[in-house]
Order: structure tokens, then sequence, then C-alpha cells
């Protein structure tokens, strides 16, 4: 098994590497996180050109039709700079669930994205159904010709600068994913900032009217396709965890090395050293179980889902180890916003509660 990046995987790496590094420092990026929008529109520009949103897209939608490969190696290095700009939600989950659909206007609306002139939110979280997403309590009626949407959806990522909303709902008892527009009568949206920082809205549905064109997918296609989303987007914040725990570790260490206690540096202390391999450990493990994940899906191997779960298991106890470790060895400075290291704590707290928590997924592992 060959497990070498290509060179167009290793120019891409090195493209968003140095885009980061030039363009998003940890003051930069707490600016934009107090932005009205919660992340850069002048970053978002700057990603469509440089042909970011275009990477998982089909050819024939625009894209460059790459797989779950290249959106890790993206993802891995949004990670290590706690990157906000609302790719997640954007491109993979709201992306893959358009492009298998059968909307007629599809293509039109995954160029908008890809331009970065669109933009599209998955609305699939209620409250009080905990992590069984398709057990939901939203309802699609029909309505003469048309159809009706009533209910509400909880931590919408992006919610404030969607300009449509793909919604998970329920129809004749059977999931259905349906497409509306930020702006139709009887949506409401309340935004707020989650743990993160990060941009999320409750949406509220009060007979929102839309056509059977905005149906993108009924019963068990709609259920396989959501989950098909759900592998993807898990895959991609867990090479961001990853990516969160590689800066962690390495910040970590410098820190380390440069703090003196008692006439030499702390990186001297056995016990410290150990908290560190263990850091280091951790961040492997978890890196080598993201890959094997990530050839599955690439190849349609039929355990993807289930290594996909494990891998959610493992980012939820390695993130919260090496997250912890990283802010007691800087001391006070470690849980200051001043400081970075404590921000990517709150990113794994984040990521563990994503798409299911850890006990979630061990659960669903074993079944």
């Amino acid at each position: 098994m060959n497990l070498n990046y290509s060179d167009e995987q290793n120019m891409l790496r090195e493209q968003v590497l140095k885009f980061c590094e030039t363009n998003y420092d940890f003051i930069d990026r707490e600016k934009i996180l107090d932005s009205d929008s919660g992340f850069s529109i002048d970053n978002w520009k700057q990603f469509a050109e440089l042909g970011w949103l275009a990477v998982p897209f089909k050819e024939d939608n625009g894209g460059f039709n790459f797989g779950p490969i290249e959106l890790t190696v993206l993802f891995e290095e949004f990670g290590k700079a706690l990157v906000v700009e609302p790719y997640l939600s954007s491109v993979v989950m709201s992306g893959t669930i358009l492009e298998g659909s059968n909307h007629p206007d599809k293509t039109s609306i995954i160029e908008s994205i890809i331009s970065g002139e669109h933009h599209v939110s998955t609305a699939y979280a209620e409250v009080n159904i905990g992590y069984n997403f398709l057990d939901c309590i939203t309802t699609v009626t029909k309505n003469g010709e048309s159809y009706n949407l009533n209910g509400s959806k909880s931590l919408v990522l992006n919610a404030i600068n969607a300009d449509q909303f793909i919604v998970l709902a329920s129809y004749d008892n059977a999931p259905a994913l349906v497409i509306i527009n930020a702006s139709d009568e009887g949506l409401s949206v309340q935004s707020f900032k989650t743990l993160d920082g990060q941009t999320c809205g409750e949406l509220t549905f009060e007979n929102v009217s839309f056509s059977s064109e905005s149906i993108l997918a009924l019963g068990e296609e709609a259920e396989s396709l959501f989950n098909k989303m759900l592998d993807i987007s898990i895959l991609c914040i867990s090479a961001e965890a990853v990516g969160a725990m590689t800066s962690s570790y390495m910040k970590t260490v410098q820190y380390t090395k440069e703090r003196e206690q008692f006439a030499q540096p702390i990186s001297n202390f056995q016990v410290l050293q150990h908290r560190m391999v263990d850091m280091f450990i951790e961040t492997e493990l978890t890196k080598s179980l993201m890959i094997k994940a990530t050839l599955q899906l690439d190849s349609g191997d039929p355990e993807a889902t289930k290594t996909i779960s494990a891998l959610k298991v493992q980012v939820g106890k390695a993130g919260r180890l090496v997250g912890q470790h990283a802010v007691q060895l800087h001391g006070g400075m470690g849980v200051s916003n001043e400081m970075s290291i404590g921000h990517y704590l709150k990113r794994f707290t984040a990521i563990d509660s994503m798409f299911g928590n850890t006990q979630y997924h061990i659960n669903k592992y074993q079944s």
C-alpha cells in the first residue's frame, strides 16, 4: 500500500501552509472572529481564487474531482492555524448533499459556491433528539401543489451568512432533504457564537412554502445521502483535529524549551518530557487511524463508516489529552485568551461534540 502523497497533494499542502503562515496569524484570527460575519470575506475570495473551494466537486460541476485525501490535506493545515472560514458548512456538508441530489439547478448552485459568491448551510441538528439526527421533529407537509416546512434546527454553522439552507426533515415518517432560501417567508435566524468562537444559528420554520423542485432526496435516498455527508464531514474535522494536535504539541515543546525554572529550561524535567511524549503518541495514533479511514472512504470500502466512528472516538480522547496537557504545561498563560494554546483546547471540545460525541460513536461502533 502506497501511503505517500502525490506531487499534486503535496503542492496543495504547501500552498495552504504558506497561506496560513502569511495571512493567518493568531492576532488576525482574533480580529476575524470579532467581525460581524465571523470569517474573513477577503480570505474566502482568496480560497476561491486559489481553487480550494473546487477541490471536492466533480468536473461536470466546475470542480477538480478530488476526494477525501485532498480534503484531509486541506483540513489538517486548517487545523494547525485554527482557520474559521466556513469551508466545512458550505463546501463539504452542503456540497456533498447537492452533488448527490437530483436538483435541476444543482450545477449552477455549486458553481456559485466554488466562485465564493454563494453560501449554503446544512441544518440537521435539533434540540432533544441527541445525535439521532434522522429522528427529527421538523416536518414537511404537502399543501396542494406546494409543501410547507415547520419546526426548528439548532447549531447551524455559518447560518447568518447563508443564502440557502439544506434542511433535514421528516415527510410521511421518512427522511427528506430540502433546500430553501434564507429570504423565504416564515424562516427566522438567530445567530450566536459557540465555545470555540464559530458562528452558528438557530433556525425556526413557520409554514415555509417551497415547490417540489426544492426536494433534494426522500426516504432511503435521503438517508444514504445524509450518512455519506456525515462520514466525509467527520473525516474532515478529524483531520482538522490532527492538525490542531500537531500544532499544540509543537508549540508546547517550544514553550518548555524557552521557559526556565531553577535556572534551567522546564523541558529538562522528566515528568514534563513524559507528558509531551504522550501528546506526540496520541497525535500519531490519531493520524494513522485518519489515514486508514481516508483510504477506505476514498476506495468505497463498506467498512469505512465503522472506521470513521473509531476515528471519531480516538479524536475525542486524544484531543482532550493533548489539549489539556498543552494548557497545563503552559501554566497560567495557557488559559489566557491572548495565547493560542487555550483556543486549541476549545476547538477540540467543539469537535468532540460535532456529529456525535465519543460515547455515541463507541455505541455505534459496537452495534
